[in-house]
């Protein structure tokens, strides 16, 4: 069974950075792509960054400009910096590997506050 840890998450004022880490316990991960979601309160679970195999990217339009998703397949981790963060990213933030219908980690809560 897949297990992924996060790590990273807290509470931060508005426009201050966050870096969150999903470290991964599997034999397999470069060959995965990794991904970063998040669910507010009262909302549908969203993806927020995606890295493929290849080291190719995608990001919610939410996010472009701010966030930077990376992963070190030799620590077997992905990383998701996030700078200049907002009220609205408040949310708890879940790791992913191989998609919606692949492998999750516990979630990790990021509050953003004045």
């Amino acid at each position: 069974q897949v297990q992924l840890v996060e790590s990273g998450g807290g509470l931060v004022q508005p426009g201050g950075s966050l870096r969150l880490s999903c470290a991964s316990f599997a034999s397999a991960f470069s060959i995965y792509a990794m991904g970063w979601y998040r669910q507010a309160p009262g909302k549908q679970r969203e993806l927020v960054a995606e890295i493929y195999s290849d080291g190719n990217t995608n990001y919610a339009d939410s996010v472009k400009g701010r966030f930077s998703i990376s992963r070190d397949n030799a620590k077997k981790t992905a990383y998701l910096q996030m700078n200049s963060l907002k009220l609205e990213d408040t949310a708890v933030y879940y790791c992913n590997r191989g998609g919606p219908r692949g492998a999750w980690g516990q979630g990790t809560q990021v509050t953003v506050s004045s």
